[in-house]
């Protein structure tokens, strides 16, 4: 096979047009917002390289949608890359260009050193814009390896420069640059390139993709699915710290355990649907009643947990009576039924290994609220002396 200019085209075309169709098999439509501004990247590039390598002369509107078509897929690139890296600049100059390029491509038909100049001066422009969004300094986001942003902005900017020099050559002289794919040794060199840095912003999608998808399932796993609350695993490893803290710096740290009152016999009596509905009603109102700071976790079943940092004896019972009104107020109108609660709270203490000693504590208290008839906040043994004193002073 003979690598002219005409089968590289033709090569660019085939792999835009395979990445176009196996983007989403690979990486689904659904779930990720920047794997599908990807894939539509994708797909307007391949449909723009079809119309320029036509088997036939190309008009004016035909050549003038695909440049709007190979801009656009800059664009969206740059909107894929802007779901995995919040604060990318160049939002305007992005969804903008493609106009402007099918602008002055359109008005410039009849000037083919005009028309060359425009449009690879317009496409340069746009790609070296994104490879410097790219190597913006990542302060969030879900994937900001440097690995594959540096990939997309080392290929970017390549083509991006070759695109400048294309550029250059066909505004100083009409003459110096042919069309594209004609035999000239920067459309060669461009050729080439552009099949080397489709192929890495390939590359570099799908380690973005795949970065976003392990993050994913890092925060799926620290989150109970029902309720939207941390788990009980999550709830155990945040606990690290946060009890590392209070002993660090000689501050209390509360924990509060409640408990649904009446669960079972709303599920034997409603079903379960609504019982679930109705751990998720009080799993948002005990998220919306925490102060901030705050861990709120589902640690099983109707049970749940409030840790609280640098809270006082009295934040325990607060956080009680603000939970019980709101509960009081809302649940009836927004379930149709009344909810209650049983309560335990304890205190961290110097001799607390870690958080089960503290748990074990606040559930005997739990427990305590139990047999005491429900509906009601217990504290660990002591606790209660220590309130009265606090009150009292």
């Amino acid at each position: 096979m003979r690598f002219d200019v005409p089968t590289l085209f033709s090569l660019l075309l085939i792999l835009s047009l395979a990445l176009a169709v196996l983007l989403p098999l690979q990486l689904g439509w659904r779930h990720s917002l920047g794997a599908r501004h990807a894939q539509l990247s994708a797909a307007a590039q391949a449909a723009g390289w079809a119309l320029l390598l036509l088997p036939q002369e190309i008009h004016r509107p035909t050549a003038t949608l695909a440049l709007g078509l190979l801009s656009a897929s800059l664009s969206l690139l740059w909107r894929a890359t802007y779901h995995w890296l919040p604060g990318r600049l160049g939002r305007w100059l992005h969804w903008g260009m493609p106009g402007v390029v099918m602008l002055g491509f359109g008005l410039g038909w009849e000037n083919p050193g005009f028309r060359l100049a425009w449009s690879n001066g317009c496409l340069g422009l746009q790609m070296l814009a994104l490879a410097a969004s790219l190597m913006q300094p990542v302060k969030r986001g879900p994937v900001g390896h440097l690995r594959w942003r540096l990939l997309l902005a080392v290929s970017l900017g390549l083509a991006g420069l070759l695109n400048l020099a294309r550029a250059w050559l066909a505004g100083m002289d009409t003459g110096a640059l042919p069309r594209f794919d004609a035999p000239h040794p920067l459309n060669v060199v461009f050729a080439l390139t552009a099949n080397v840095c489709v192929l890495t912003a390939a590359i570099g999608v799908l380690v973005a993709w795949r970065g976003e998808s392990e993050a994913a399932l890092r925060q799926l796993s620290q989150v109970d699915t029902s309720t939207g609350l941390a788990n009980r695993r999550a709830f155990q490893q945040r606990s690290v710290d946060m009890i590392s803290m209070a002993r660090r710096y000689n501050e209390p740290l509360m924990l509060v355990v409640i408990d649904l009152d009446g669960l079972k016999t709303l599920n034997a009596d409603l079903g379960e649907d609504r019982g679930d509905a109705a751990i998720q009603w009080f799993a948002r109102c005990l998220d919306e009643q925490k102060r901030l700071g705050d861990l709120v976790a589902r640690i099983d079943g109707q049970r749940f947990a409030v840790l609280m940092a640098r809270s006082d004896l009295v934040g325990p019972p607060a956080l009680d009576r603000r939970l019980r009104q709101a509960l009081q107020e809302a649940a009836p109108q927004a379930l149709g039924i009344a909810l209650n609660f049983s309560a335990g709270w304890g205190k961290l203490r110097p001799g607390d290994r870690n958080l089960e000693d503290l748990l074990r504590r606040a559930e005997t208290a739990l427990y305590a609220a139990k047999h005491q008839g429900r509906g009601r906040l217990c504290a660990e043994p002591g606790l209660e002396a220590e309130l009265s004193v606090a009150a009292s002073a």
